[in-house]
């Protein structure tokens, strides 16, 4: 019996999978390394083929370019399908995504509780953003209890890995005493270590003690640095920050500020 018009295009795709696949396991490292960090809509159908054929870095891609549509179509659901089957075989990364799909609702039903439980398995791998996350739900009591002690040591676990999140939020925790003692010494130690990583609020945190220390200069440098990194948002907290600074170069560095908000769209 003759094939239908739509069975002869479901073999013929399977064919072409079936191609793919054993092209994927003829490449070397550096070769899958390329084709996982090219153009997503070039890429796109060699990495949901290396996804199916089970390569854990192009199933962690895939998703996250179905949150973005980034070279497909946004596709939230799917996404989380991916990042569930990458985290079924432990893997940290996959497993903190799942844990910001059920935080944020991306492709389900909101589950702070569920996301937590994510977040946990990630950080006991020693995944940073694993060990930020969950520190950010033990800080707020969103599915978790309250616990400032424990965020506190999340972290500290996340900062010790480089993280300029946690180290900002590390410092603020060291600043204001939450779960420990106020210790602004190593406030100012990590509010420095996250700005030099680049991170905006780490930068401007950093600013704001230096210029209660005295230090106008330096602190004038970093708040402009906060503002060329941060958002729209960052910089009104800038320009509040600095309304009745008294020192050149805070002025000098509030009417930048204010320029540049004038000149973003």
């Amino acid at each position: 019996m003759a094939l239908t018009r739509e069975q002869l295009a479901r073999a013929h795709c399977a064919e072409e999978r079936q191609l793919r696949m054993a092209q994927l396991q003829r490449l070397s490292y550096r070769q899958l390394q390329q084709l996982l960090s090219g153009d997503p809509a070039e890429a796109a159908v060699w990495i949901r083929s290396a996804a199916e054929f089970g390569l854990i870095a192009a199933q962690l891609r895939l998703g996250r370019m179905l949150l973005a549509g980034n070279g497909v179509p946004v596709d939230a659901a799917a996404a989380l399908s991916w990042f569930h089957r990458a985290a079924a075989r432990q893997d940290a990364e996959a497993m903190n995504m799942v844990g910001r799909c059920l935080e944020h609702g991306w492709g389900t039903t909101a589950d702070a509780a569920q996301a937590a439980q994510y977040y946990r398995a990630a950080a006991a791998c020693g995944y940073d953003w694993g060990e930020y996350n969950l520190a950010n739900l033990l800080f707020d009591g969103r599915g978790v209890p309250c616990d400032r002690k424990q965020a506190l040591y999340w972290y500290r676990r996340a900062s010790a890995q480089g993280h300029g999140r946690a180290m900002n939020l590390l410092g603020r925790c060291l600043e204001e005493g939450w779960g420990c003692d106020p210790d602004p010494a190593a406030a100012l130690l990590w509010y420095e270590r996250s700005a030099r990583t680049g991170y905006f609020r780490g930068q401007f945190n950093y600013a704001a003690v230096l210029a209660q220390h005295g230090d106008p200069q330096a602190a004038a440098g970093w708040y402009l640095q906060a503002a060329a990194a941060g958002d729209r948002a960052i910089r009104g907290a800038i320009m509040g920050a600095l309304r009745n600074a008294a020192a050149p170069a805070l002025q000098a560095a509030r009417r930048r500020v204010v320029a540049m908000c004038r000149e973003a769209p």
